[in-house]
């Protein structure tokens, strides 16, 4: 990888990538920084700049306490419902719609 030619987060993600582990941000941040050879005289700029651009970007999830790893580590997330059980677009429709009558008839009834 050219890393003088490659954006900060595409370097970021190599960097993750090649760890396979999740980093804490000003890590991985100056990892990108020594990678990418950048001359850095502000250097808390140029941290919330790789920052901003990392956290905006879907390939990188957040893991807690200020660590970073890719997105792809993580598989999707399931929603249930109370019950454990999956929803269905169906019930939702359903459950949907009985409020929506709920709500009308009590509009009615107040008038």
């Amino acid at each position: 990888m050219d890393f003088l030619k490659s954006s900060d987060v595409e370097v970021a993600a190599y960097v993750l990538h090649e760890s396979k582990v999740p980093m804490y941000y000003k890590d991985l941040i100056m990892e990108v920084l020594n990678k990418k050879q950048k001359n850095v005289q502000a250097l808390a700029e140029a941290i919330s700049e790789v920052y901003t651009q990392i956290n905006m970007d879907s390939r990188f999830h957040y893991v807690g306490d200020g660590k970073w790893g890719l997105t792809e580590w993580n598989p999707p997330e399931v929603k249930r419902s109370a019950r454990g059980a999956r929803s269905t677009s169906a019930n939702k429709t359903k459950n949907s719609r009985q409020r929506e009558e709920k709500l009308f008839e009590g509009i009615q009834e107040d008038n």
